[in-house]
């Protein structure tokens, strides 16, 4: 098992040293998956609980699954609640992105959250907490805050606007653009690859990349990565295990569909 903080610190290097890293999702709540996908050659997962059926329970078993793998595990929680963020932190999570940010305030909430008193507001469990390995990690709660890297994403019109301001706070390593919400919020429901939408999500890298600050998006269309590459992200997501199994069998009844003798003949 790596060391606690291990994950949060090489993320942090990797996003300013080894830039652009590659990802996926991993969405269908399995350890199975997750370990099939940590196996191959990519940078990072993200291990999805906003729009996939996983909790506390269900993402301690994925986060063991990957520990052995050198790919890093970002966890995504529903929400940016405290409480939410206290028992991932508690079972090792060391990466968080938290969805629909809309405020400079909202940012700076989310960094005291992942922080101990003073400096924050995490409730104190460290003697039953995987993260400290059930406190034999010496000066955990010292150091816990060193350990931990806080993703934010931007996904709406009011995210945008106070995006500038968002970058600005201290404690948040990069920002993460989602196109699929962000379409909808600027009246381009399911259409990510409106000129509009991705004409504001290349507007937002370079305000990101220009305060400093590491910027990603969802990218699952190859010219729509390249081009937001090109744009300057730094970190990219360009599938999910549960697409891939989807249209994969999608392809495969196809396959064998059209080869199969019609009842007619």
């Amino acid at each position: 098992m790596n060391l606690p903080g291990a994950a949060a610190g090489l993320w942090r290097e990797r996003l300013a040293d080894e830039a652009p890293l590659v990802g996926m999702w991993v969405a269908s709540a399995s350890p199975y998956c997750a370990e099939i996908c940590a196996g191959a050659d990519l940078d990072w997962l993200l291990i999805d609980s906003e729009h996939a059926p996983n909790d506390v329970g269900s993402l301690l078993p994925q986060l063991q699954a990957v520990a052995p793998y050198a790919v890093t595990p970002v966890v995504r929680p529903p929400t940016g609640d405290p409480v939410v963020i206290k028992q991932l932190l508690d079972i090792g999570v060391e990466v968080l992105l938290v969805p629909m940010v809309e405020s400079a305030q909202q940012a700076r909430d989310l960094v005291t959250a992942t922080r101990y008193p003073p400096a924050g507001i995490r409730g104190v469990g460290s003697a039953l907490a995987r993260a400290s390995r059930w406190n034999r990690v010496g000066n955990y709660l010292q150091d816990a805050a060193d350990g931990v890297s806080l993703m934010i994403q931007v996904e709406s019109r009011a995210g945008l606007d106070a995006l500038p301001h968002i970058v600005e706070v201290e404690g948040v390593d990069a920002v993460f653009l989602g196109p699929a919400d962000l379409a909808a919020s600027l009246g381009h429901l399911g259409h990510q690859d409106h000129p509009d939408v991705v004409g504001a999500v290349e507007q937002a890298i370079g305000t990101i990349s220009a305060a400093g600050v590491a910027a990603g998006v969802n990218a699952f269309a190859e010219d729509l990565a390249e081009r937001y590459l090109a744009a300057g992200a730094s970190f990219i997501l360009v599938g999910a295990d549960v697409t891939l199994l989807a249209r994969g069998s999608d392809e495969l009844a196809k396959r064998h569909r059209a080869a199969r003798p019609s009842a007619a003949g």
